[in-house]
Parts: structure tokens; sequence; C-alpha cells
């Protein structure tokens, strides 16, 4: 799954991305950073990209062993404050709709910390590599 970042115009921040060439995204920095604000920035992507992971995951396990969760918002916060040190602090409050009884909600909340992602964030070791294309490219 290709995705590729382009910039639109040299005179700001804005990227469009586009993901496996069927999706399209937008992102900017904010205002503070010199963007427009026109787009969420990357951690913003970051963040969501936790989100989401963790309310597909709880729709998911839920429909596969019947509980009648019939649907989720997740809320996710971070405190970025120390990040130049190498902490990135995340919150995640799931409000979870259905009737549900306690023992499911405890399952599910448990459930949630085990989506891909949150294991990828927290236990994975990732590595980049990163290199410049082949050729010489103008426009």
């Amino acid at each position: 799954m290709p995705i590729s970042i382009t910039t639109e115009s040299s005179d700001s921040f804005r990227h469009r991305i586009e993901v496996d060439d069927r999706h399209e995204l937008l992102t900017d920095l904010p205002k503070s950073l010199g963007g427009e604000d026109s787009a969420p920035d990357p951690h913003d992507y970051f963040d969501t990209a936790l989100g989401a992971c963790k309310a597909l995951t709880l729709m998911h396990y839920a429909r596969a062993h019947d509980i009648p969760l019939t649907g989720v918002t997740v809320e996710v916060s971070h405190d970025s404050s120390q990040e130049k040190d190498g902490r990135y602090a995340i919150s995640v409050e799931l409000t979870l709709k259905g009737v549900l009884d306690d023992t499911q909600r405890a399952t599910l909340r448990r459930v949630a910390d085990r989506c891909p992602l949150h294991r990828l964030m927290t236990t994975s070791e990732v590595t980049i590599e990163t290199r410049l294309a082949q050729g010489a490219f103008s426009q």
C-alpha cells in the first residue's frame, strides 16, 4: 500500500497525501509553526491512527464475540511538552455504546489496549530507512 505525500505549493506547508491511489488526505502545520492550519498536522494523524485502530478493533472483537456493542467514541489527546526528551504521552477515553454489562465493558477496555497500533507504538522496535529517489526531479 504505497502512500505518497506531495507539496501543493512552494509558498505553503500544505501537502496532499494519497493512500494507495484510492484515498486523499491533507496535512499542514499549525499557524504557530508557520503553516495555515488548513489540515491536521502529522502528530494529529499519529494520534488519529491509534484512536481509529482502537475503535475498529473494539467493533471487530464485539461482533466476533456477540457483545452488543453498537458503537464507540474514542477521544485522544496528547502531551508533547517533553517530546524533545523522548516522552510523548497519549491519553485515550473510550465511550462504549450499547447495553453492556460490567464484564463486557472491562473486556472491551482490555481489548482496546491490544489493538495492533497500540502494540506497535508500545512494544515494537521500529526502524526507518530514508533514501533519496534516483534521478533528477524538477517542478
